[in-house]
């Protein structure tokens, strides 16, 4: 049994410079490796996430497992709150 968070696969994706995001809304994504969040209203995307793209961050210790449809991440932040004004 799958260890971690599982994401829908639809949602990882490969940007043009190389990093591995989760398109966690509309223009907010998470940095997988970095662990930070960015805002990006047109962000860069290369292509959905490969298989082989997925075995480093296996090897890397990052996610566990995955399938078809869900990456199961080990750690992911909790999004960023907006303070109450």
């Amino acid at each position: 049994m799958p260890v971690g968070s599982a994401i829908d696969r639809q949602w990882v994706f490969m940007l043009e410079d190389g990093r591995v995001v989760i398109e966690w809304s509309d223009s907010l994504f998470l940095d997988v490796t970095e662990g930070t969040f960015f805002q990006a209203e047109n962000a860069p995307v290369s292509h959905l996430i490969l298989d082989k793209e997925l075995d480093i961050l296996a090897r890397a210790g990052i996610i566990s497992h995955f399938d078809s449809k869900k990456v199961y991440f080990y750690h992911l932040p909790e999004q960023p709150k907006k303070a109450i004004e």
